[in-house]
């Protein structure tokens, strides 16, 4: 992204929540660098530089602003960036890639060489991959220290730091102070829970967001009350899987999402955060969609892309509920995870009035579903095709061969997935549309985008849709939560595969 100055200005002088997480301003008078809506007086415009990260403002010296909290700035969307690989990188390293691995394995996960990684993160961010890792879990230790109790130690390997002692050389060095003396700063005192805020570029429409999430919920796994969304998780980090729950709130006067974890989640407290970032599209730039899609956004603005917490348990419902009602759908998800998944105790995980008690199990891995007889997939109401395609499928995201990730190529992904026994183009767009996060992914084949739209042909579909490009997915949302008002009620997309 081209930063231009005078535009930068203008937008800290209005403090626009557009321009929120896009850049940072440094203020030479000062030595901090802030969020464009930072509530601080305005500074004189010859005392302020503009960077796109956080690591690049830190490499020039300035320190992050204690008021506005620069960590606490929304994320990128995967349109916002054109350098996409650079910006996927980036996102594994905000959620603890680095922790268990270096570049050469980064670099190996997104697909290029180490060289060619390290001049994508040059060109694109103005810092190398090593000084974005180090500000990143700064950040994230300045977080930790700002709104939890965890002992100073946990901080520290919870950050990704080797030490201590490393810990902190690194924060005195770059922000002279120690850990303690920024607890101490923090104006609203540490919360004695794994609580932290998300923020997000305003509107959010988190209840079209909520009712899309309480429509497919799977009991054991899944809780909706009192317009909150609950979930159980498991985080690989360290060679071990680490099971917990995660709490999304709304607080819309703050224009954050209030995010509370199972203390069994401390160490992979990047991991989870940014899985809850995926699963609610918090990198949307909404004034871009809603401007695009025109007429089809204004009934819902700030429509997000529902994503996910794990790609491959969106091929699986997706896979399960072809051309069957979402409530059996989600019988069958239940059955599966009583099999399959990992059984975890809320009370255990974190004994409090917070922990929501009716989620018992994790929902099942690509290894546990590949593993699983037939006789189980019988018991747990899979046919017999779906269950030669989940075993397909699961194989080969456990091996490797196959990632639903958001860093993942969309079109090779797309067609990897076809490849598939039992997959067809619908299951395989849904997939690129919420586990890879594709902006511009459409299931054309959907009998109820049909219906709402007025086409009877794939051909007319696209010719319709094309003016939603590169926002088709958005687009797709939309006509669902359409038709769902039209009908008055809800109905899945997935009762509409077609695989011919």
């Amino acid at each position: 992204m081209k930063l231009d100055p005078d535009t930068c200005y203008k937008a800290v002088a209005s403090h626009d929540r557009r321009f929120d997480g896009r850049f940072f301003v440094g203020v030479s008078s000062t030595g901090v660098y802030c969020r464009p809506v930072c509530a601080v007086r305005t500074p004189k415009r010859e005392n302020c530089s503009f960077y796109e990260t956080a690591a690049a403002a830190e490499k020039q010296g300035f320190r992050p602003c204690l008021r506005c909290r620069p960590e606490l700035a929304p994320g990128h969307g995967l349109a916002d960036i054109s350098g996409r690989l650079a910006q996927a990188a980036a996102a594994m390293i905000d959620e603890g890639f680095m922790a268990d691995a270096g570049v050469a394995r980064l670099a190996e996960r997104i697909g290029v060489t180490e060289r060619h990684l390290r001049r994508l993160f040059d060109a694109q961010f103005g810092v190398s991959v090593m000084e974005y890792v180090q500000t990143q879990r700064l950040l994230l230790a300045k977080r930790l220290l700002t709104d939890t109790a965890l002992p100073v130690t946990e901080v520290a390997l919870a950050a990704g730091f080797g030490s201590v002692r490393r810990f902190n050389d690194v924060l005195k060095t770059r922000y002279g102070l120690t850990p303690m003396a920024m607890r101490k700063r923090a104006a609203d005192g540490v919360a004695d829970r794994l609580v932290f805020e998300l923020g997000y570029r305003p509107p959010l429409a988190w209840d079209a967001l909520l009712r899309f999430l309480a429509t497919r919920a799977v009991d054991g796994i899944e809780e909706i009350r009192h317009g909150s969304y609950a979930r159980t998780l498991s985080v690989e980090s360290g060679g071990r899987a680490h099971l917990g729950w995660v709490r999304i709130e709304h607080i819309a006067k703050r224009l954050v999402l209030r995010v509370t974890l199972s203390a069994s989640l401390a160490h992979v407290i990047p991991q989870a955060l940014g899985k809850v970032r995926r699963l609610c599209d918090l990198g949307c730039r909404p004034d871009v969609v809603d401007r695009h899609l025109g007429e089809l956004a204004l009934p819902v603005p700030g429509m997000r892309l529902p994503g996910s917490v794990d790609g491959f348990e969106i091929a699986v419902r997706a896979v399960v509920g072809q051309l069957i009602s979402v409530v059996h759908a989600r019988r069958i998800l239940a059955r599966l995870a009583e099999v399959a998944g990992e059984a975890i105790d809320p009370q255990t995980v974190t004994p409090s009035s917070q922990s929501p008690a009716t989620l018992c199990r994790t929902f099942p891995n690509a290894a546990a579903i590949a593993a699983l007889p037939p006789e189980a997939m019988r018991a747990a109401g899979v046919p017999p095709g779906k269950a030669r395609t989940l075993r397909a499928l699961a194989e080969r995201v456990a091996s490797g061969t196959l990632a639903l990730e958001p860093h993942a190529p969309p079109e090779e992904t797309v067609a990897a997935l076809r490849d598939i026994e039992g997959i067809g183009d619908w299951t395989a767009q849904y997939v690129a549309m919420r586990a890879l996060g594709w902006p511009d992914a459409f299931p054309g084949t959907d009998y109820a985008l049909r219906k709402v739209l007025g086409v009877s042909t794939v051909r007319a579909m696209n010719e319709r849709t094309a003016q939603w490009a590169p926002w088709r997915a958005y687009a797709a949302i939309h006509l669902w939560h359409r038709y769902e008002a039209l009908k008055g009620d809800a109905m899945t997309p997935t009762d509409s595969e077609v695989t011919t």
